[in-house]
């Protein structure tokens, strides 16, 4: 598929690369910051999963920059924004970058060090694994993705704090509800426009951060066991299906963004250019600077340079 046809099926794609985002996904924060007002009074904002940076660019845009062309904001007022990913990406304006796992308490150390002893008002989570196409092994890993991103959030987010991370719907999203709903008062699963309706992609918007008293964090996954075992702690069958039925759980569930606005699902024409001649599709904003898929590559590009260097290699018997 040219770069073209693409832009034309997808109209996301093409109007990120017109717009200087790094990815589409920058206009499903976008979308969800409308509808939720997510951005206001935040001051410090932690970005997990951040690569490419897209999302990181948007907080950038929306927090960092406005503040720092303020006439009224001083140098310590500034907004601090921490981006957290094993990837390396390219600089952002007003982005502080950490290269680490989090899944580790000692990075959790790191984003409070920047916000020198302060706590996030708000943790955003664009992270997904690698899919499958098989949906109920799809949700479990990125429900496993969401919890190790919440382990962190009970570290570094204030009380009264807000946490916004991608979800797979499925059969147990009721399940990973309510184990939302112990750490927030508030929990919404969207939709934002810009995201396919034939994906199983939505977003936890979860708004006031009150963990239950006498919470520790080292507590987390013994606390979130608890919400799967109704029988008492002997029972370790941790899924939803005990959450249908008489005590079945309706899940806020909102669409979000301009509905007059772009539909994800649908190809739009290409436009003309501006001198008369034919379209020309943009690059990218900015390529990976260190893909995980790059060692392959690099080895699947030797492998094939070693087989021809074989097939013209003379034999012994000629």
């Amino acid at each position: 598929m040219g770069k073209a046809s693409k832009d034309k099926r997808d109209i996301y794609y093409r109007k990120a690369k017109e717009e200087g985002w790094r990815a589409r996904s920058a206009f499903k924060l976008l979308q969800i910051d409308q509808e939720f007002n997510i951005f206001h009074g935040v001051k410090h904002v932690v970005d997990l999963c951040a690569a490419p940076g897209s999302w990181s660019q948007v907080l950038s845009r929306n927090l960092y920059v406005p503040a720092k062309q303020s006439s009224d904001c001083k140098e310590g007022d500034l907004p601090l924004i921490v981006a957290i990913d094993l990837q390396p990406m390219a600089p952002i304006e007003g982005v502080i970058q950490v290269q680490g796992d989090i899944t580790n308490a000692r990075t959790a150390d790191v984003v409070i060090r920047h916000f020198d002893g302060c706590k996030a008002d708000l943790v955003v989570c664009d992270g997904a694994p690698d899919v499958t196409g098989l949906h109920d092994m799809d949700e479990f890993v990125q429900s496993q993705l969401i919890l190790a991103a919440l382990a962190i959030v009970t570290h570094v987010l204030k009380v009264g704090g807000k946490f916004v991370a991608k979800i797979f719907r499925g059969k147990d999203t009721s399940l990973l509800y309510c184990q939302l709903k112990l750490f927030f008062s508030q929990v919404t699963f969207a939709k934002p426009k810009s995201s396919r309706n034939s994906s199983i992609e939505a977003f936890a918007v979860c708004e006031n951060y009150s963990p239950p008293e006498g919470f520790k964090e080292e507590d987390l996954y013994h606390l979130l066991e608890k919400v799967g075992t109704p029988s008492g702690a002997g029972d370790l069958d941790c899924r939803s299906g005990w959450l249908e039925g008489p005590n079945k759980v309706y899940i806020p569930f909102l669409a979000c963004g301009d509905l007059s606005g772009y539909d994800s699902d649908r190809s739009y024409p290409l436009p003309s250019s501006t001198d008369g001649g034919s379209y020309r599709s943009l690059d990218p904003v900015q390529p990976p600077i260190a893909p995980p898929y790059k060692t392959a590559l690099q080895m699947k590009k030797a492998s094939s340079h070693g087989a021809g260097a074989d097939a013209i290699k003379p034999s012994a018997d000629s």
